[in-house]
C-alpha cells in the first residue's frame, strides 16, 4: 500500500467508550480513517464484507463470536482487509490463536498511540505486528516442549553415537534387534529426525547424551 494513500479502518469492539477512544486516537493521525464500527464478531463479519476495509481492529473477547472465530470469518468474506487483535489480555494462547487464525497482528489496549498508529501503518504494508512485550510470549507458544527420552533411548543412542550396529546394541543391552529398531524409532519422532546420524547430532545439541 501506498504511504500516501489513506487506510480505511474498522474497529470492532464489545465496549462504547473502547471503540471511542480508538477512533480519537486514529482519527487523529494522517491518512487513516475510520469507516465503520462494530459492537460484536458477528457484527464485524458483517461489516467487513460490506466495506472491505484495509484493517480491522477487533478486540479478542467480545459476547457471542469471539475474535479468533471472528478473524476467520473476516478473513474468508473480506480476504483483502488485515485484521489486527487489539486486547487487554496476555495468554500465551490467546495470542497463538489469533495467529493461526489469520491475524496479522495482536496489541494490547494499553498501547500508546503512537504504537496503535503505527500497527494500522505496519499492518496495511503487510507486516506481522506484534506489541514488544508479547513477542517472547508467541515464541514460546509456538516452540512445544521438547518430549524427554527414556533411558532406554539414551542408552541405545549413545551406543549409535560410537557407531555400534543394532544387533551390536542389542547384545550389548540384552535386548532384540527388533526392541533396539523399536527404541530407535521412537527416539526419531521424539527428536524430530529420520535417520541415526540426525537423532545422534540433535541430542548431542541439546545435551542428552552428556
Amino acid at each position: 500500500m501506498d504511504d500516501d494513500r489513506t487506510i480505511r479502518v474498522l474497529l470492532a469492539d464489545d465496549h462504547p467508550v473502547v471503540r471511542a477512544g480508538l477512533c480519537a486516537m486514529l482519527e487523529s493521525a494522517e491518512y487513516i480513517s475510520v469507516v465503520g464500527q462494530a459492537g460484536s464478531g458477528e457484527e464485524a463479519v458483517v461489516q467487513a464484507a460490506s466495506l472491505a476495509p484495509d484493517i480491522v481492529l477487533l478486540d479478542l473477547r467480545m459476547g457471542g463470536m469471539d475474535g479468533v472465530a471472528a478473524t476467520g470469518h473476516i478473513l474468508r468474506r473480506s480476504p483483502g482487509s488485515k485484521v489486527v487483535i487489539v486486547t487487554t489480555y496476555e495468554d500465551d494462547s490467546d495470542i497463538l490463536r489469533a495467529v493461526e487464525a489469520g491475524a496479522a497482528g495482536y496489541l494490547l489496549k494499553g498501547s500508546s498511540r503512537a504504537e496503535l498508529i503505527d500497527a494500522v501503518h505496519a499492518a496495511a504494508r503487510g507486516e506481522t505486528v506484534l506489541t514488544p512485550s508479547l513477542a517472547g510470549k508467541l515464541f514460546r507458544a509456538r516452540t512445544p516442549e521438547p518430549v524427554p527420552l527414556s533411558g532406554r533411548e539414551r542408552e541405545v543412542l549413545r551406543l549409535v553415537s560410537r557407531g555400534h550396529t543394532n544387533a551390536e546394541i542389542g547384545r550389548e543391552l540384552f535386548i532384540s534387534e527388533a526392541t533396539v529398531k523399536t527404541h530407535l524409532l521412537r527416539t526419531f519422532k521424539k527428536l524430530g529426525v529420520s535417520d541415526r546420524t540426525s537423532a545422534v547430532m540433535t541430542a548431542l545439541e541439546r545435551g542428552l547424551l552428556s
